[in-house]
């Protein structure tokens, strides 16, 4: 009988990938983000293992999005007070934190469990071009169109 690989902690092959978001479309750079830090295009896949890869986005203040999102789309947070929801639309929030809605992005994209927070945490998001990563030699991914 034939038994089914699972894939052990220990046996994680985690590797550095550097991403330009320049000029990039939010939702479709979000989608191979994700992929990436879930470890789903390897062939050692496990749901229950953290087997993805560490991912740096740079310059993530000049994310494209297409027709008037940069006005209509709408962040929202709540106080826990009554009258306490605050709103800012896509283009003030890119202002004042970029890296932010790419990972506000990237976090409704992956599995809604306990691994969630860690998959996170191997994301780097910059608003400009500056990384402290230079180190781990992160290697460029170029991002399918």
């Amino acid at each position: 009988m034939i038994k089914t690989y699972s894939q052990k902690p220990s046996e994680v092959d985690q590797k550095w990938y550097i991403i330009d978001a320049k000029g990039q479309t939010l939702g479709r750079l979000a989608t191979q983000i994700a992929r990436l830090l879930t470890g789903k295009d390897k062939p050692s896949y496990s749901p229950h293992i953290i087997g993805g890869d560490v991912v740096v986005v740079i310059n993530a203040k000049n994310i494209a999005v297409t027709g008037k999102k940069m006005t209509d789309k709408m962040y929202y947070r709540h106080s826990g007070f009554p009258g306490g929801i605050k709103e800012e639309s896509l283009a003030e929030a890119l202002e004042k934190h970029p890296n932010r809605v790419i990972e506000h992005a990237v976090a409704g994209m992956l599995p809604k469990n306990k691994l969630q927070a860690v998959m996170l945490k191997n994301l780097k998001v910059y608003a400009d071009d500056q990384h402290p990563h230079a180190p781990q030699k992160p290697i460029e991914f170029k991002l399918e169109k």
